[in-house]
Formats: structure tokens, C-alpha cells, sequence
């Protein structure tokens, strides 16, 4: 069975749930016989088979800007969540905000969004950002906290439910722990995993201190955690870029928040819009239960 949730105009999933029928019965995806209901905060569609890729392919043509979730089988609260940090738990890119105090916003930031869209290698474009860096003062990381660091809507109030059902949360970042530790203390997290920036006599080295968390570290850090808590565990996971991918794709849950498009290709669940307590609708969990932060 595969089901589909969505958060779309409830006109609109009616009018187009015969089309979409037939599309699904011309793909061969599985038994004819999609069926539509509506829940709270949510549409959802019903159809046989295991083609899960036809399936949301199929979706998506009809509701290309809807929030949504695919999934095999039911649908149920995870035990773990596992995110990422910059553009998907808070609105900045901590890196390049950073920049700006040095005057190098523009040139940073480049480099930012080509490695979000997976254009370069994560490693060698994190040290060259850093590298830049050199010199700055370590107070200008406090600076950046205060002054421009602030949570995506619906951030706390993601963590702080699913930590009230007894989700385990961790932030996995490869951004750093100057800026994590805070944002997750802020927020709620249980568990930070990021990179260490170099720092001596109170400015920036230039450099990194330890293992560089990328891409593989994260989707490591998923299964690492999801063994802790048995079989049978199901996790969710979030973020924004290429170097959130093997993540995404590793959880049971896997959004894609207002994401690059090779992220959002990958991912079984979305969100487009800006709240992330769009995936607390998607998951089911009623809105009596969310823990409003």
C-alpha cells in the first residue's frame, strides 16, 4: 500500500482525484482504486502497489507547490529526528552571516550555494570558506548569534512536540559548534554533531579542528542513532542541500525543507511552504498534542 498526505486546497485534491486515478492505472502501479480522505490539516491518497516513485511522480504533477509526504504503509510517529541546521532549523547560513562581520559576504556566500547545490565537493569548499576567515575575532560569532541567527517558523515547535512524544532529536550540522550548541540549547535538541572551528588568542585560524561532518557523517549519524533504539524504529529526517541527501534518503521519513532541487528530488517528504509544523501535520500528530513554542 502506498499512501500520500498533502496539504493543498481540499477543492482541488477532490476535482483531481478521478485524473489522478487513471494516471495511476495507466502507470501500472498497482490495483486500481486510489482513494482520497481528508484529515486534519491534510489530504490524503490510498493506492495499491509499491512503486512509490510512479506514485509521487504522479502527485506532483497535480500538485507541484504542495507540502507532502509519501510513504509505504502506515504512517506513524517517528522515535528519532535527525536535522540539519542552517536553512532548515534556523533561516541563515551561519557561514556566511559570519562573513559579513569580515566583509566577505558576496564571495562566501557564492561558494555557499554552490556547494548546497552540490556543484563542489563539501569538504574542499568548507576549509576554502574558513580559510577566509582567518583573523576574524571570535566576538564576532557572538555578534552573529544575537544579531541575525534566528529559528525557521515552526522550528520549536517541531522539536518540542516530537520531543514531548519521546522522539530523540539531534542536530547534525556541517556548519559549527559555535553556532549549533546555542541554536540547539534554543531550540531543544538532545544531540549536536558539527564541525569545530580553529580559534587562538581570540581570533578565527582559519581552520577546522577535527573531523569534517559532511555528508556521509550525517546519514552515519542517523543509522548510528536508529540501531541505539531497536528494530522497527522509524526515523525522520530534515534539511535543505546536496550535502543533506544520503540522509534524507536514509530515514523513513525523509523532507526536503524549501530545498535545493537535487535535495528535493531525493526526499520522500517536502515542505515548499515556510512553517515547518508542516511536517508535525503531515505526520498525523494532532494539533491538541503539538507543544506550541
Amino acid at each position: 500500500m502506498l499512501i500520500a498526505r498533502l496539504i493543498a486546497e481540499t477543492d482541488a485534491t477532490y476535482n483531481a482525484s478521478d485524473a489522478i486515478d487513471n494516471d495511476i492505472d495507466e502507470l501500472g502501479i498497482g490495483p486500481r482504486g486510489l482513494r482520497l480522505s481528508s484529515h486534519d490539516g491534510f489530504e490524503q491518497f490510498v493506492a495499491g502497489g509499491d512503486d512509490i516513485v510512479a506514485f509521487a511522480r504522479v502527485l506532483d504533477a497535480y500538485f507541484p507547490d504542495a507540502d507532502m509526504l509519501v510513504a509505504r504503509d502506515a504512517i506513524t510517529l517517528p522515535r528519532l529526528f535527525v536535522s540539519d541546521m542552517d536553512s532548515t532549523m534556523i533561516g541563515q547560513e551561519c557561514i556566511d552571516e559570519l562573513a559579513d562581520y569580515a566583509g566577505l559576504k558576496p564571495q562566501i556566500a557564492a561558494i555557499t550555494e554552490r556547494a548546497m547545490q552540490g556543484e563542489l565537493d563539501f569538504e574542499a569548499a568548507l576549509r576554502e570558506r574558513v580559510a577566509l576567515l582567518e583573523g576574524l575575532a571570535e566576538s564576532a560569532i557572538g555578534d552573529c548569534l544575537a544579531e541575525r541567527i534566528r529559528p525557521t517558523p515552526g522550528a520549536a515547535t517541531l522539536v518540542a512536540t516530537l520531543a514531548a512524544l519521546g522522539t530523540r532529536t539531534v542536530l547534525v550540522t556541517g556548519g559549527f559548534h559555535h553556532f549549533a550548541d546555542p541554536v540547539a540549547q534554543m531550540l531543544g535538541f538532545d544531540r549536536v554533531v558539527g564541525n569545530r572551528l580553529g580559534v587562538e588568542s581570540g581570533k578565527l585560524t582559519g581552520g577546522l579542528i577535527g573531523p569534517i561532518t559532511d555528508s556521509a557523517v550525517k546519514a552515519a549519524v542517523l543509522r548510528e542513532e536508529l540501531d541505539a533504539l531497536g528494530e522497527g524504529a522509524h526515523s525522520l529526517a530534515t534539511g535543505d542541500g546536496a550535502n543533506d541527501i544520503p540522509m534524507i534518503e536514509a530515514a523513513t521519513y525523509g523532507f526536503a525543507y524549501r530545498a535545493k532541487p537535487k535535495a528535493r528530488a531525493a526526499a520522500n517528504g517536502r515542505v515548499d511552504s515556510e512553517d515547518l509544523t508542516a511536517v508535525l501535520r503531515l505526520l498525523g500528530i494532532p494539533k491538541a498534542d503539538w507543544r506550541i513554542v
